[in-house]
């Protein structure tokens, strides 16, 4: 008896002990669905790293940027692995307020990371975050409406063709919209879209010398043909939806055409949640035959703050969620056609992937398609295709966001909406010392 209370003792003490040794990392992630999958395979993590636990915040979009900004600008410590964009990366890194990636393991083979996301997430050749998955965008359609509609969508569509095939597909009766895009107002939601699409139209933020160019009937174009579009052919309360809601609507069979992150494609071409699985074709993002696409350069990535105690565990965990074993891990559990898409080179030349997923050349094409260096028809002084890359543009993006997302819903008018972007964006370069 007394050596058995004594083994329990030993025991107890021991695990005691372990639990002290134990180290807690805090992630701060977005409610996507990869994400949200990422948090059920951990098992395999804290299996292989039994000394490491794992603390999840899980945000939405919108209010994930605005935590782990704060959360970094003041160093506030928070969280260990924060889940940022190509938007933050090169900012925060020249800020000294991340930690350079250079111990992923020997076996990570960060050169087979597609170029251009691995470019967007680097400076001056060294990696900053780690992609979880990358994206651009294009048109995701519902092949039985577009034929019964009397159309064949195109691989290379012109927006003059997605106008007319929404209007075609719009089957109020029925619920169907011909068209589901983003209204909700975010520097990442409705201003992603808005800002690759006007690309293709010819606009752009800033000219050469940094001045606000809302009051150029490039954006007019845009914004009206978006606004009259969403009118005409998009669903009841669009001002609200962003990429969470078209998601769910598409999937529930109520969109006719979606315009969205390539990243989506698993989601509505996965029968165990999307009424028209077998139904969805998709296509590059639309143009004007101007030389530029509305598609974007997005990448969700791991980072790790400078400001974190547990930089060596952080980077363990880094290496694990975007490591090839964790594409061959969501691939064992969930098929290859749920692996999180974008990021390496080695996933678009597998076979089996090729053959999981109908949307991976298309998807491939539209990442190679944007070019953030020379994101506009015009020259411009910024690099980022739906996104400007100054520390300002967080700010005034979901500032413009909401200006156009009220036009949408029909608060304002088009004019209106544009006029106060323009006086904004003067207003912020002009404190922000780019214009006098």
């Amino acid at each position: 008896m007394k050596l058995r209370t004594l083994t329990l003792g030993l025991l107890s003490a021991s695990a005691l002990a372990f639990a002290a040794h134990a180290e807690s990392i805090t992630i701060a992630t977005v409610n996507n669905g990869d994400m949200v999958r990422m948090q059920k395979l951990t098992d395999d993590f804290t299996s292989k790293n039994p000394d490491i636990q794992l603390q999840w915040v899980t945000l939405e979009e919108n209010v994930l940027r605005e935590r782990v900004t704060t959360d970094i600008a003041t160093k506030g410590g928070q969280y260990d692995v924060m889940t940022i964009g190509t938007y933050e990366v090169p900012i925060w890194a020249k800020q000294s307020w991340l930690l350079p990636l250079d111990k992923l393991g020997d076996d990570y083979d960060a050169k087979d990371i597609i170029p251009a996301i691995a470019g967007g997430l680097s400076v001056d050749g060294k990696l900053y975050a780690a992609p979880f998955y990358g994206e651009s965008s294009f048109v995701m359609y519902r092949k039985d409406l577009m034929e019964k509609a009397g159309l064949t969508m195109p691989d290379a569509p012109t927006w003059d063709f997605i106008k007319q095939a929404a209007d075609k597909m719009t089957d109020r009766a029925n619920g169907v919209n011909g068209v589901c895009l983003r209204g909700k107002a975010g520097w990442g939601e409705n201003m992603a879209f808005l800002t690759a699409m006007s690309n293709s139209f010819g606009a752009r933020w800033f000219d050469e010398n940094w001045k606000p160019q809302f009051d150029q009937p490039e954006w007019k174009n845009t914004l009206q043909f978006y606004v009259d579009l969403m009118k005409a052919d998009g669903p009841e309360g669009a001002s609200s939806n962003g990429f969470n809601e078209n998601l769910a609507l598409f999937q529930q069979g109520k969109c006719g055409m979606w315009i969205d992150a390539t990243v989506a494609a698993s989601f509505v071409s996965d029968p165990k949640n999307s009424t028209v699985a077998d139904k969805v074709g998709y296509a590059l993002a639309p143009d004007n035959g101007l030389g530029k696409r509305g598609n974007w350069l997005w990448a969700w990535s791991l980072a790790i703050p400078a400001g974190t105690q547990k930089a060596e565990a952080a980077e363990k965990f880094v290496a694990w969620a975007t490591s090839k074993h964790y594409a061959e891990l969501v691939a064992s559990k969930e098929g290859w056609a749920n692996v999180p898409p974008g990021t390496r080179s080695s996933l678009y030349a597998n076979p089996e992937y090729q053959k999981a997923a109908p949307f991976a050349k298309m998807t491939l094409d539209s990442i190679n398609a944007a070019d953030p260096t020379h994101p506009t028809v015009k020259p411009v002084p910024y690099v980022g295709v739906q996104f400007v890359a100054i520390p300002e543009f967080q700010g005034l993006g979901t500032t413009v966001g909401q200006l156009f997302s009220a036009a949408l819903a029909g608060q304002s008018s088009v004019d209106d909406a544009l006029k106060q972007a323009q006086d904004a964006a003067t207003a912020a370069m002009t404190e922000g010392g780019y214009i006098q």
